[in-house]
């Protein structure tokens, strides 16, 4: 289709490391806006069932409370430093509000590289299987170059330089690290319900297995989950190959950026203040855009 690919072509003319930015976003909000969304959940996903960072998630109880909020707060932090970047004032504060939610955990600094590496390696393995193309290398080293920068602000040492790098990291350090614990079982039910959302509401009755197919082996023997049957694993991926060929070969290339009229979540449905995201809620209101009180931007995307 006509001005299918013009943004590879941009993103291939582009430095992945001085443009890792613009390479990002436009891989986020206009090439893959569903995809991208889909895999940070399961990047997401994936950080949790660490022993470690699971047993602290259970402790501190926060995302055993109000997983809907906590997932809205983590998608408008991140989207908001990518959308404005690590050195404009937006995404400053938005790097601020990340470290503040981290206060009081003791972490690991081999888990938090851990973290950002499925932040990395997670989305691109999921748009080379599911994409209605497979990404590019620029794409592959942007999402390196900005996620190792996003993570050395929040303190993380030793970070790796590279995509590969990245990935190699992830897979062994999910040999050594990534297993079952009843804390990372009592997290992914939890949570759970939040990829339910995802699901169309005429498939909800199979939910359970269709989520279960979306976890690869590691993950579900990390959360304890049983392998399920073969109709949910064959049927969930056809279903996502057929829909990668419909949108490459007769889908229009989206027009409109995604978040262009602001990040609007089921925890803020009339906007937010970044200023207090991740904090006791506030009777102010706030737009993404702005910071400023205003009417509640239409919904046009759910939060990761």
């Amino acid at each position: 289709m006509r001005g299918r690919f013009d943004n590879l072509r941009r993103i291939e003319a582009l430095d992945p490391d001085a443009d890792h930015l613009a390479i990002h976003r436009l891989t986020l909000t206009e090439e893959f806006p569903w995809d991208m969304r889909m895999a940070f959940n399961l990047a997401f996903n994936r950080s949790f069932a660490l022993p470690r960072v699971a047993r602290q998630l259970v402790a501190t109880g926060a995302i055993l409370r109000a997983p809907r909020k906590r997932a809205d707060d983590t998608g408008i932090i991140m989207y908001e430093i990518l959308l404005h970047g690590t050195e404009s004032a937006r995404g400053k504060l938005a790097i601020r509000r990340l470290n503040g939610a981290h206060q009081g955990f003791a972490l690991d600094n081999g888990d938090s590289i851990y973290v950002v590496a499925a932040l990395v390696v997670i989305p691109m393995r999921w748009l080379r299987r599911y994409g209605w193309r497979r990404p590019c290398a620029n794409e592959q080293e942007a999402a390196a170059v900005f996620y190792r920068r996003v993570g050395r602000l929040m303190g993380v040492r030793d970070l790796p330089d590279r995509y590969a790098d990245f990935e190699a990291y992830l897979e062994q350090y999910e040999r050594a690290h990534l297993h079952p614990t009843p804390e990372a079982a009592q997290i992914e039910r939890t949570t759970r319900d939040l990829l339910r959302g995802r699901i169309p509401a005429r498939l909800r009755g199979a939910a359970d297995s269709l989520i279960g197919a979306l976890y690869d082996e590691p993950l579900r023997a990390a959360y304890d989950v049983p392998r399920p049957p073969l109709w949910a694993r064959a049927g969930l991926h056809t279903a996502l190959r057929v829909r990668a060929l419909l949108l490459r070969w007769f889908a229009r290339p989206r027009t409109t950026p995604l978040f262009a009229d602001g990040i609007v979540t089921k925890s803020y449905p009339d906007g937010y203040d970044l200023a207090h995201v991740g904090s006791a809620p506030t009777s102010r209101t706030a737009t993404p855009a702005t910071g400023t009180p205003t009417e509640p931007a239409p919904e046009r995307s759910p939060s990761a």
